[in-house]
């Protein structure tokens, strides 16, 4: 039997899977990992406990397998930038602090006065970022620590995206990988032309980078899957593989997770893999990422690319988000009186399975035909951490429409609901301003990550938009992701497309009830015009 194995490093832990070529999980592992919070908005981990906790979770799935049998190995992560100094050596990343701390975490904000200087310029380039660059992209932070901190930005021998740090230490290899350098860190590439923009990084104070064919940011530039290099003797003594393992070119974590899942097979969905991809790709955790692909380089303002080749080779990638999803339905729940009554009740179930039954049960006994119309006097708007997309403003905040001094369960799970409906208007606006900016239409909607097994969830995001939802049988789409890259690295499969389809699986479907679309599209018109009376109060106030 051949394996290969997948490495995910999230936000709190390293996860890793061994997987059949076939794509069968077999066995997976986990390894927390730290985040340091020295100041606000300073978020910092440790590459070097990053490097380690990868190893551990290597070694886990590899006990009781021959290593001769493990084919191929890939990496996907976090967003995050790592600094290295010359020798290879870890940079403290915050004056003061030890070296040990050398990752800006993606979710750190230090540089947001960083991001407007660069907005200002209104640079042609900003147009592949949705028009504006975002304070998690990599380049905001590398100016910030030219700024702020010379003795690490004079130090400094390589910034990587911590995908490329994990195939660096892997391989030795200092390549970077395309989606890597394209969604976060203003590569310029087209079918046509790639390359670093050097007229662009003069504008923005950052002209050195150039220095030493931009070695510090990356000289050889490769497509996700592509061989990236062989596990180096110290690596394979750290993880227990065999030297010369083939690694694949690594993948931003929620980029792996589109990877993972627009493989799957089902009757329901077209088996013109140029239609699937087409489709929306959305990877729910904390957060969720909104992803299609197109064939065009279509702009949509407020949205991330597109991106050529940063996902699927030879298309064009479009990228939204929400800044909290599964974040925020946790949060309405904690923060309801109710929740630590139902907590207590809950016993084998988890609480959204509990107001789920609850939701059930109201709407038998109010008399209604479907659950989604419980809300008519309850809205929502979800944006409680800022805007991702469409609006790319992170001054948006949340509101809730229709409170009253009720603080019973049944109150809470009315909450809930429209809570998640919230969410799912929150896409519906995203794949509305893609198809106002010329996108095709849509065929359906993949959902992976810890949500899509929100029976509620998956369900709203069919009859409120109206498409079928598929979510993949196999739950590991991100590490099956990772796992697919070194399958196309060890020359299992041809390319990146064909391990997606042999490696996927199949996927459940959920088809639209299309007896609440009106009731949907009622909610959406009161959820669009919740925007403009935030942003009518807002310029009340600051008049």
């Amino acid at each position: 039997m051949n394996y290969v194995i997948g490495i995910d490093v999230g936000t709190g832990s390293v996860r890793g899977a061994l997987f059949t070529e076939k794509g069968k999980l077999e066995k997976l592992a986990t390894q927390r990992i730290t985040t340091w919070n020295p100041k606000e908005q300073f978020y910092q981990q440790s590459s070097d406990e990053i490097w380690s906790a990868c190893c551990t979770v290597i070694k886990q799935l590899i006990i009781g397998i021959s290593i001769e049998n493990i084919k191929g190995l890939g990496f996907d992560a976090t967003a995050s930038v790592v600094v290295i100094d010359t020798e290879g050596n870890s940079l403290s990343v915050n004056v003061g602090d030890e070296n040990t701390q050398n990752v800006i975490l993606w979710m750190d904000h230090r540089a947001e006065k960083e991001a407007r200087i660069i907005n200002t310029t209104e640079h042609p380039l900003l147009n592949n970022s949705g028009g504006k660059i975002s304070v998690e992209s990599m380049i905001p932070k590398l100016l910030w620590l030219k700024n702020n901190h010379s003795k690490c930005w004079e130090s400094s021998g390589y910034f990587f995206l911590l995908p490329d740090f994990l195939t660096w230490k892997a391989t030795g290899q200092d390549s970077r990988s395309l989606c890597c350098v394209i969604g976060k860190c203003n590569y310029q590439c087209s079918p046509e032309l790639s390359q670093w923009n050097y007229e662009f990084f003069e504008s923005i104070g950052l002209g050195e980078l150039r220095n030493e064919n931009w070695k510090k940011i990356g000289s050889q530039i490769i497509t996700p899957g592509k061989l990236c290099g062989k596990l180096t003797s110290k690596a394979a003594k750290d993880t227990g593989l065999l030297p010369g393992t083939p690694v694949g070119a690594s993948l931003i974590d929620a980029h792996a997770g589109g990877i993972g899942m627009l493989g799957c097979s089902s009757e329901d969905v077209s088996s013109d893999f140029t239609t699937r991809v087409g489709s929306l790709a959305m990877i729910c955790g904390t957060s969720t990422c909104h992803m299609t692909q197109t064939k065009e380089d279509i702009y949509v303002g407020g949205l991330w690319g597109p991106y050529y080749s940063a996902m699927v080779p030879n298309m064009w990638l479009l990228a939204g988000g929400q800044s909290v999803s599964g974040k925020l339905i946790d949060h309405i729940i904690d923060m309801h009186p109710a929740s630590s009554l139902i907590k207590i009740k809950c016993q084998n179930l988890n609480v959204a399975e509990y107001l789920d039954c609850l939701l059930n049960r109201i709407t038998t006994e109010r008399g209604l035909n479907n659950v989604d119309e419980l809300t008519n006097n309850l809205h929502v708007w979800p944006d409680f951490h800022g805007n991702r997309s469409p609006l790319a403003d992170s001054s948006i905040r949340g509101m809730i429409h229709g409170l009253t001094l009720n603080v019973d369960e049944e109150n809470l799970a009315l909450l809930y609901l429209a809570t998640i409906q919230a969410l799912v208007y929150s896409t519906k606006f995203i794949i509305d301003t893609m198809k106002k900016a010329g996108h095709h239409t849509m065929e359906s909607i993949f959902i992976c990550g810890g949500l899509s097994k929100n029976k509620l969830f998956v369900k709203t995001h069919a009859n409120a938009i109206g498409l079928k939802v598929l979510v993949p049988e196999q739950e590991e789409s991100v590490l099956l992701g990772a796992a697919e890259l070194g399958a196309t690295a060890a020359g299992i499969y041809p390319n990146l497309q064909q391990a997606m389809l042999n490696m996927a699986g199949a996927a459940k479907v959920e088809m639209p009830n299309l007896n609440v679309n009106k009731y949907h599209e009622k909610k959406y018109e009161v959820f669009l015009k919740m925007l403009k009376h935030q942003i009518r109060c807002k310029l009340i106030m600051e008049s």
